[in-house]
Order: structure tokens, then C-alpha cells, then sequence
């Protein structure tokens, strides 16, 4: 039995399997498979299946008249690109665009429409270099953020976050193509780098001015600075393929699309989220999930801890060498209160801090002190977490710290019962194979 004696669900249904390219093929067979191989609600699959929309819209989102139409309006519009990577693309900015909306919806304003062809020749030109072919798609759908003032753009808008401990803080936006080469000029002439180097800085943090990303346009890959102007990689290399191979097709992947889907996948899990502090929100780099983040509950006290590697301020080429992190701690006390010998209190306060300090697992440094921060923080039987951030240097790329605080139920100007301790668990400080 052909096709052409097959009843219409299973024509639909095999149409569907074999994709848009075989049913275009199909429909020039006969009468019967061409009106089949042109029903919306066939279409209206690929485009889901391919596109992720579920209205018939162009690439610029504007409405098409038919999804067929839509489909073709975008390999069209795409003719110059391998199809599956065009999938990818549109797949990655659709996970971080959703994300934003539920989220974050301050941030993904700031997200400015995509480049034209005419754009990214004009930018190439510009900074005499040629974007691998995944970058240069990223750009089609979105051309960084806006860093406008008018956008109300207050340093904690940017898509990749950041971190802060002390007075040091960064957030990192994605730069759009205008940026790029202001910041790429401007860089590359206070670093001393040539032209012929073919880096472009593609991501900064707006804060602190500190934190600068460049992908190499030759091979595709991503890297950021430390303090003596050393280049580590954002991505792992082996990760790196085809970045310039047109007909590379689902091969060609560059650092920066690696990247970002890398940033979205620990976005949508849960492993970074977004912090409110003094009513400003951001996307926090420090991870929220184990084991990356370790937690631990003491006697209703709960302490959750991780960190974040700073290579803006690390120096690799100090004998020994310093690898500084941030790290974050957070504290609450659950809704029962924190509990002793069976009795329950409303609060409790902490009193003094001890850590163990590891490197290649050898401890290097033991802390003892009162407070943390300057601080001593009281918690509430349910109430908001304390959270502060500090830093410390490593001679290492592994290390990890743990330690405990002490506590009084009550207050410390009312104590309601002797001194106890909380743990604070083990935490990682390692060298990421993602530098964000």
C-alpha cells in the first residue's frame, strides 16, 4: 500500500514523522498528497517541533497568514545558516527568554531586537573579523541588551548576573553589537592587544567595569581576565567545533551559544536564582543546589552556603598562585524556632564564628572571631534569611571551607539559655569548567 491509499489520520500522522523537508518532496507527487502535505495543522506541528511557536508568526514576530507561510518565511530568512542550528539558537533564546518572563521580566526588557544581515557585515567590517556562524545567529534573534538610561538601568538588569563580596561587585550584561565595538576599541587599547588578535569584548559587568568576556572570532572561544591580564576559558575547549563550517549543521557550536544554554539550563533547575536585597533584584551567580551548595540544620537553625570564583581579582601567576572567590552564606531559623532540650525560642542571635580552611585537602588557615561581617544577625522564628557575602584567597584551583557559629537563644542582651553551636557544612571552592 503508497501513500496515496492511505486514509487521511494516517497520512497526517506519516507526514508528520518524515519532517517539512520529506513532505515538501511528498506534495509533488499528486493532488491528494499536495493538499495533504499542505494542512495548517500539520504545519502548525513543524513549527512547534522546529520554531517553539504556537501562532503563525514570522522571524521578526510579526503574524503570518498560514503556518506553512511562517515556516518558509524563516527558512527563508535563515537560507544562509544550517537549519539545526537555527533550531538551537531559537531553542536556547526561547529557554532564557521564558525564563526571564517568569522571573525577571525587568531583565528581559532590556533584550534588544535582533541584527540584520546588513548589521553584522557592517560590525565586521567595523572590527575587521569574522563571527563564527553561532555567534552571528545569537545576534540575529537578539542583539544584546539595551544599556540605555532610559531603561531605568540601575547595574542589576544584566542576563548573566553576578556576585558581590565587600565592596566589590559585578554584574554582567550582554553587550549589544554598538557596545561591542565601542568596548572592544577601547579594551583592546588599554590592554595593549593588536587587531590581529581577533577578540571582541561580547560581555561586560556595567558595576564595578572589572569583569570583561572576549570570544576569540578565529576559533569560537570565550574568555575572561584575571588582575595580571592572563586569559582563562569560560567553556570548556574540547566543547569548541566548527565554528565557521556552514555546512557543519548541528556540529558548530562556539563558546558563546555553549554559554548562554549552559547559563539557562542552571537558570531553569533552580541552581542560580534571582536575590532581592534593599528591593533591588538581580540574577545571583551563587549556586542554590547541592553540591554545589551545601546546607545544613542545627537545633531549627538552617545555614546554606556556596561560592563563586572571581578571576578578575585572581592572580595565577603569583608563586603561590591566588585564586579568589566569593562566597555566600544565608541563614535562617525555621518556623518551629530553634529548639534546646525541648523548648522551643522565637530567635536567637549569633555571637561568634569558627571556619576550617582547605586547599588540596590540607587545611591552611583556621578562623576564630566574633560576628560575621560586623554583624550580628538575629533570626526569627520564620522570618527572611541573613545573607552576606565575603571573599578569600586560595592556592589552589580545589579547596572548601566549613565551620560553625554560635548562637544564644533569645538575644544577646536577653539570653533565654546557654550558647550552641550550627553547622555550617563543607562547600566547594573549585576552578569551574563554566566561568560565568
Amino acid at each position: 500500500m503508497g501513500l496515496e491509499d492511505a486514509g487521511d489520520l494516517v497520512l497526517h500522522i506519516v507526514l508528520s514523522k518524515i519532517g517539512p523537508e520529506s513532505t515538501g518532496r511528498v506534495a509533488c507527487v499528486s493532488t491528494r498528497l499536495r493538499v495533504s502535505a499542505s494542512e495548517e495543522s500539520l504545519w502548525s506541528i513543524f513549527c512547534s517541533r522546529d520554531l517553539n511557536i504556537s501562532t503563525p508568526l514570522d522571524p521578526h514576530g510579526d503574524p503570518a497568514p498560514s503556518f506553512k507561510t511562517a515556516y518558509q518565511l524563516w527558512r527563508e530568512s535563515f537560507r544562509m545558516y544550517p537549519w539545526n542550528l537555527v533550531k538551537r539558537v531559537t531553542l536556547c533564546w526561547d529557554n532564557l527568554k521564558l525564563w526571564l518572563s517568569l522571573n525577571f521580566p525587568e531583565a528581559k526588557a532590556t533584550l534588544r531586537k535582533g541584527a540584520t544581515e546588513d548589521d553584522l557585515e557592517e560590525f565586521e567590517t567595523l572590527l575587521k573579523v569574522k563571527l563564527p556562524l553561532p555567534t552571528r545567529l545569537l545576534y540575529r534573534f537578539v542583539d544584546g541588551q539595551e544599556l540605555s538610561s532610559s531603561n531605568g538601568l540601575d547595574g542589576s538588569l544584566g542576563l548573566i548576573g553576578g556576585y558581590s563580596a565587600y565592596s566589590h561587585e559585578v554584574n554582567v550584561y550582554l553587550l549589544p553589537l554598538k557596545e561591542i565595538i565601542r568596548e572592544t576599541k577601547e579594551t583592546m587599547r588599554h590592554l595593549g592587544f593588536s587587531n590581529s588578535e581577533n577578540l571582541i569584548v561580547v560581555a561586560a559587568s556595567v558595576v564595578a567595569g572589572l569583569k570583561i568576556f572576549f570570544l576569540d572570532c578565529t576559533n569560537g572561544k570565550l574568555y575572561t581576565g584575571t588582575s595580571n591580564r592572563q586569559l582563562l576559558p569560560c567553556v570548556p575547549d574540547s566543547l569548541v567545533r566548527s565554528v565557521h563550517d556552514i555546512n557543519g549543521d548541528h556540529q558548530s557550536q562556539d563558546a558563546l551559544l555553549l554559554w548562554l544554554e549552559e547559563h539557562g539550563r542552571r537558570l531553569q533547575t533552580g541552581t542560580i536564582k534571582i536575590c532581592e536585597q534593599e528591593n533591588v533584584k538581580s540574577i545571583s551567580l551563587f549556586p542554590e543546589l547541592p553540591p554545589l551548595c551545601s546546607v545544613a540544620v542545627t537545633n531549627g537553625v538552617q545555614v546554606r552556603a556556596s561560592s563563586v570564583f572571581i578571576p578578575e581579582i585572581s592572580n595565577l601567576l603569583d608563586q603561590p598562585p591566588a585564586y579568589w572567590y566569593a562566597y555566600s552564606i544565608r541563614m535562617s531559623l525555621m518556623p518551629e524556632g530553634c529548639i534546646l532540650n525541648g523548648t522551643h525560642h522565637s530567635s536567637c542571635q549569633l555571637y561568634w564564628r569558627h571556619w576550617v580552611i582547605r586547599a588540596d585537602n590540607e587545611v591552611i588557615d583556621k578562623v576564630n572571631g566574633e560576628a560575621v561581617i560586623g554583624k550580628y544577625p538575629l533570626l526569627q522564628a520564620g522570618g527572611e534569611e541573613f545573607v552576606y557575602e565575603s571573599c578569600s584567597s586560595f592556592p589552589s584551583t580545589a579547596g572548601s571551607i566549613e565551620g560553625s557559629f554560635t548562637f544564644v537563644p533569645g538575644s544577646l542582651r536577653d539570653p533565654k539559655g546557654s550558647q550552641f553551636e550550627v553547622k555550617v557544612a563543607e562547600f566547594p571552592l573549585e576552578l569551574p569548567d563554566y566561568i560565568f
